[in-house]
């Protein structure tokens, strides 16, 4: 008889999965959680320190939540939202509006964070034709960006391994520019002045901007490892949009539902976007939901146009189960006060990453705030050695995820823009969680600092 392991190696087909680790022996098959904690069919414990995949924000093995799937699905499994409502969705875009920034305050639900970042390009385009302007269409990203991987969010990504394999058959109106680690300008520069900055504002002058309609970041970019824009960032971003009637979206599929201490990351930035992508931990993953919350003034600008509607839809789109998952999550989130959990903690969340780093050569540098960080690996950090092409490609190809394996904890061993472990763990991670995860971490870089002797 086949075993578990055996039938998802001859029936399942992984995703972002190279064909030597899904066939390996070791294969872990999950099947329960608890708390921020995994156990697989053979009883081991992994430390989900990646929260699923920045998603279980409220942790694993919550009742109430599966609780609300089952009382929906007995109550109205299914309808759609073209051209009828539902209490569900209904309840769910109310306490999004009342959590997000400004007049963000209509919502627009699908069941993904690619399906999100599709919409909002849709929505923009509506917008601007709305409006009279035509001719805009073309959307600004950043290098390394991860908007997702449906073509269309496809085209915006900035990932080169997500995107080239797929280039002769991507949308061609995304112009991508630096990202805030990218920035050239010495110490001390005037936000409005850093080269990341005016990159953006001279790419949408060289485009035309009557041309542009969109610009899409998120507040902490994922890609390059927990990039934390510099104070002010975001204000510029503001200004270069308001600028040449350029909408602003924030992508916060990973950012949004407390990941930073607030509902939406784009609060603790300081601006209101005209757009929000969301999706992940609005529903804590346990139910697949994603959407885009938009400024009501452009939602009807663009209904009491000549168009008449957004010409835009999806069958599962604010799906009962799912909105009335998302209103048990954001519900049990606000009355359990998981937003000041994380404010609490973050600070002994980082000082311990970087006290753990500053004990290996092997860490070039810790970054990230809230519950989401990225440790980032060197040859040694006392010269501010890089990796050779050697170190690199061993630690990518496979050295890395095996030592984060043997700790078992779902860290993601990240090559996008760098070579290092990214970290975010369940907000609801307390510090004996925190210790425990920072502890494996550790006992990883010591043995890439090993393994970089045995390897130099």
């Amino acid at each position: 008889m086949n075993t578990q392991r055996e039938l998802a190696q001859k029936h399942l087909v992984p995703h972002f999965t190279p064909n030597a680790a899904w066939q390996n022996d070791l294969l872990p098959i999950i099947e329960r959680g608890e708390g921020c904690y995994l156990y697989d069919t053979e009883g081991n414990e992994y430390l989900d320190g990646l929260a699923g995949l920045f998603c279980v924000n409220i942790g694993h093995g919550r009742s109430d939540l599966s609780a609300a799937a089952a009382k929906q699905m007995d109550t109205l499994a299914f309808s759609t939202n073209w051209g009828f409502a539902h209490p569900p969705a209904i309840e769910a875009a109310e306490m999004i509006a009342g959590f997000a920034p400004g007049d963000l305050n209509e919502t627009f639900f699908v069941s993904s964070g690619s399906e999100a970042v599709e919409s909002a390009i849709k929505f923009a385009r509506n917008y601007h034709l709305a409006r009279g302007d035509e001719a805009r269409y073309k959307v600004i990203s950043r290098n390394w960006a991860y908007h997702g991987t449906t073509l269309g969010a496809l085209s915006v990504t900035g990932i080169p391994k997500f995107r080239d394999p797929y280039l002769p058959i991507l949308w061609d109106g995304t112009r991508h520019g630096p990202n805030t680690r990218q920035c050239t300008s010495p110490a001390g520069t005037p936000v409005a002045e850093m080269s990341c900055v005016q990159a953006i504002e001279n790419m949408i002058l060289a485009e035309g901007p009557e041309t542009v309609s969109m610009l899409i970041a998120e507040p902490i970019q994922n890609g390059g490892g927990a990039l934390v824009p510099p104070i002010g960032y975001w204000q510029e971003l503001r200004s270069i949009c308001d600028r040449y009637g350029v909408l602003l979206v924030a992508d916060e599929v990973i950012c949004s539902f407390g990941r930073f201490g607030h509902w939406f990351a784009s609060e603790r930035m300081g601006v209101v976007p005209d757009m929000i992508t969301f999706a992940k931990g609005v529903t804590s993953a346990y139910q697949p939901l994603g959407g885009v919350v938009i400024r009501g003034p452009l939602v009807q600008e663009l209904f009491n146009s000549s168009m008449g509607s957004y010409v835009h839809g999806a069958t599962f789109g604010g799906h009962p189960v799912a909105t009335a998952v998302a209103v048990a999550n954001m519900s049990a989130m606000r009355d359990e006060g998981i937003m000041q959990h994380v404010l609490d903690n973050e600070g002994y969340f980082s000082d311990q990453l970087r006290a753990m780093g500053d004990a290996h050569r092997s860490v070039r540098e810790v970054r990230g705030t809230g519950y989401f960080y990225a440790v980032d690996l060197c040859a040694d950090s006392v010269d501010d050695q890089d990796l050779s092409p050697t170190q690199e490609a061993g630690l990518r190809g496979g050295v890395l995820g095996s030592l984060v394996r043997e700790e078992r904890m779902t860290v993601r061993p990240d090559d996008r823009g760098y070579t290092g472990l990214t970290i975010s763990p369940p907000l609801i991670a307390d510090r004996v969680v925190i210790d425990d995860l920072v502890a494996r971490v550790d006992r990883v870089a010591g043995r890439v600092d090993e393994w970089l002797d045995a390897n130099d």
